[in-house]
């Protein structure tokens, strides 16, 4: 279940909120989880403004976003990372409204330890994942 974090200068995204969302909605494609509730409530992207003076690159540009998208160890293969790579980058700069902005956007890839992330204040673990996934689609079923 991930957690997305995008850092850009205040004003760079008019509508933080669909963004958000966007990113979420992209990142659980790419992890090609099922549609349930215990994934869809548990994917979630924050965006952090910046003042355009707290990030700069060597230059002094200040036009930069940086996405960090934390998962359970092992779920991204390379083929999930490409793509989601390309896929958050596109829809940065389409929020952004700047195309160009893809040339400025750094997506990092962090991948959580086993057992290195909670939620309902239980530290979870691969197979927690999986048990409670198949326990939500019995119960779909059922």
């Amino acid at each position: 279940m991930p957690m997305i974090d995008v850092y850009g200068a205040t004003g760079t995204f008019s509508d933080k909120h669909a963004l958000a969302k966007d990113l979420a909605a992209a990142v659980m494609r790419w992890e090609k989880v099922p549609d349930l509730p215990l994934f869809r409530n548990n994917t979630a992207a924050f965006i952090h403004e910046l003042p355009a003076d707290s990030l700069s690159n060597v230059v002094g540009d200040s036009n930069y976003v940086r996405v960090q998208v934390l998962t359970p160890i092992g779920v991204l293969d390379r083929e999930k990372q490409l793509g989601v790579v390309k896929e958050l980058t596109d829809i940065v700069a389409a929020a952004a409204g700047d195309p160009g902005l893809k040339e400025r956007t750094w997506v990092l890839l962090t991948e959580s330890p086993e057992g290195g992330w909670g939620i309902n204040g239980h530290a979870n673990t691969g197979a927690d994942l999986v048990q409670a996934a198949r326990a939500a689609l019995a119960a779909r079923k059922a």
